[in-house]
């Protein structure tokens, strides 16, 4: 009989085997990493688990390691600060990851900041534009190489000083966010863009999406801290990066009003501040019950302790998802729901 049961537990063993990795990993977005490295040190002082390993790879970085495959030299769980493309998501598939499940845990606010040393600036969305686009209309509507240098060159109620913006890198969702948010709302503020989007929706997509080359843009890599750091190092600069950065560093930098509204808790949270995106993580169900603790660690992040109004990531910065839609992805984590192709655009 204790042969018969050993002979079981054997067979089942070698149906389901596990990793040899017993702590999970996550890679991804550097605006979610904060928030995805609390909920990870929450989980490894409650659960008796190893805490898990966080790397701030970027979201389009992070999406691609998980994407590589199934099995213990892969991610876990990704970090989005924007949802997942389907060229992405095509990709997963193709290497066999078909199980991803999609979670929404709170939002953020894309935040131009600059430093507290700083006189006050206000921006509107086509004023951005016409400091970062890599081509811009002329007066009569022709694209042309963008020839503003200073700020005031673009209204003359702006400073007089260069143009200069830390920023992220392509591989950034922080970066993508920023290009739909406002690049290409302050594009479709010119007449001749908005009707180049009707007749020729690619070649408008390579306007906005095109950022300039030529000093004016400042790749800072997918290290905030260190925009903080050069911003404070050069007060006529401005920064790019998440709304939690900001709070971070209150004594340090300040934000700059885009569209007369300064991004806050309250700002972001009721709408009001336009400059708003969702963010997210990816699971690879494929991974839980191979690596301990992946299916707890998720309800820990979506638990109203971490993700609710009064939650130790709204601390953080972390702007609450509404009770229905925090609901909406407990029920996805509880259930590991997949991801859908039809639900990606």
């Amino acid at each position: 009989m204790t042969r018969l049961l050993f002979a079981v537990s054997a067979l089942a063993l070698a149906a389901c085997p596990s990793f040899a990795r017993d702590q999970i990993r996550i890679v991804g977005s550097s605006t979610v990493y904060p928030f995805t490295t609390a909920v990870a040190e929450a989980f490894g002082k409650s659960s008796g688990m190893k805490t898990p390993v966080v790397e701030s790879t970027g979201t389009g970085g992070g999406i691609k390691l998980f994407c590589e495959g199934v099995g213990e030299d892969t991610p876990d769980i990704a970090n989005a600060s924007r949802p997942i493309k389907k060229s992405e998501f095509e990709t997963c598939q193709k290497n066999g990851v078909t199980d991803i499940v999609e979670i929404k845990v709170g939002f953020d606010g894309l935040t131009i900041a600059t430093s507290v040393a700083d006189s006050d600036i206000s921006l509107t969305k086509q004023q951005i534009f016409l400091a970062l686009a890599k081509q811009v209309p002329d007066k009569d509507g022709k694209l042309i190489d963008n020839p503003n240098k200073l700020w005031s060159d673009i209204d003359p109620s702006l400073p007089k000083t260069k143009i200069e913006v830390l920023g992220p890198p392509p591989t950034s969702g922080t970066r993508d966010s920023f290009a739909e948010l406002v690049l290409e709302a302050g594009a479709l503020k010119f007449d001749s863009l908005a009707a180049l989007k009707k007749s020729d929706a690619k070649a408008f997509e390579g306007v906005w999406k095109s950022i300039r080359t030529d000093g004016a843009y400042v790749e800072a890599g997918e290290n905030d801290n260190l925009i903080v750091q050069k911003l404070e190092a050069n007060p006529d600069a401005l920064g790019i990066f998440g709304y939690s950065f900001l709070a971070e560093n209150e004594g340090k930098i300040k934000a700059v009003k885009v569209e007369g509204q300064v991004p806050t808790f309250e700002t972001i949270a009721s709408g009001e501040y336009k400059v708003a995106r969702p963010l997210f993580i990816y699971v690879k169900k494929q991974h839980i019950g191979q690596v301990p603790g992946i299916a707890e660690f998720v309800a820990e992040y979506t638990s109203t302790k971490a993700i609710g109004e009064e939650g130790y990531l709204a601390d953080k910065g972390l702007i609450p998802l509404p009770a229905d839609a925090a609901k909406e992805s407990a029920d996805v984590a509880k259930n590991m729901t997949p991801l859908s192709a039809d639900k990606v655009m």
